[in-house]
């Protein structure tokens, strides 16, 4: 089997599925639903969590931020370091989205960085207040599965990203404590 044939091959669920979303007119209060979600996984979200963790009285909250910090810092570096070799194109280049239309810093899709950026937050946080810790997973997985439904990303990219994320969270909040 060529290499060509066997990227088609694995490639294959992900563009059923890119090309199931992008032609799937949603409701209109999920389409805003999903453009917020996919909007506060751009860094604000975050941002705002972490002056909010920094604000509390929280003993571990600089140990907290700084994880956080360390673990999206890493998350990054490393998927900015990945797209440049896969070089995927994004699901919205290979075939126009019915209905969002979003303009990115860069055209490549794996991983998704928002959803490694998403998910490393949400664990590194979230082991420092596990209270805390299901509300920030579900707003990291509404910002990943946003990613695929406005056609940023195909369902592996964010798979990955979410993985790369998580075990970036883990091993940040692993090291501060």
């Amino acid at each position: 089997m060529t290499l060509a044939r066997a990227k088609s091959t694995l490639s294959m669920p992900d563009h059923t599925v890119m090309r199931r979303v992008n032609r799937w007119r949603a409701p209109r209060w999920f389409r805003t639903w999903m453009m917020l979600a996919t909007r506060a996984g751009d860094g604000w979200l975050w941002a705002l969590i972490g002056i909010a963790v920094m604000l509390s009285p929280a003993p571990t909250r600089f140990r907290a931020v700084e994880s956080a910090a360390c673990a999206v810092t890493g998350g990054v570096v490393l998927f900015l370091k990945v797209k440049k070799v896969f070089c995927r194109l994004r699901p919205r280049d290979i075939e126009p989205h019915c209905w969002a239309h979003i303009v990115t810093r860069d055209k490549f899709s794996f991983p998704s960085g928002h959803s490694t950026t998403a998910f490393a937050v949400a664990l590194s946080l979230g082991s420092f207040y596990p209270e805390a810790m299901p509300v920030l997973l579900i707003l990291a997985t509404n910002v990943a599965v946003s990613r695929v439904i406005v056609g940023m990303h195909f369902l592996s990219d964010v798979l990955v990203g979410s993985g790369i994320g998580s075990l970036l969270g883990y091993i940040a909040y692993r090291f501060a404590v």
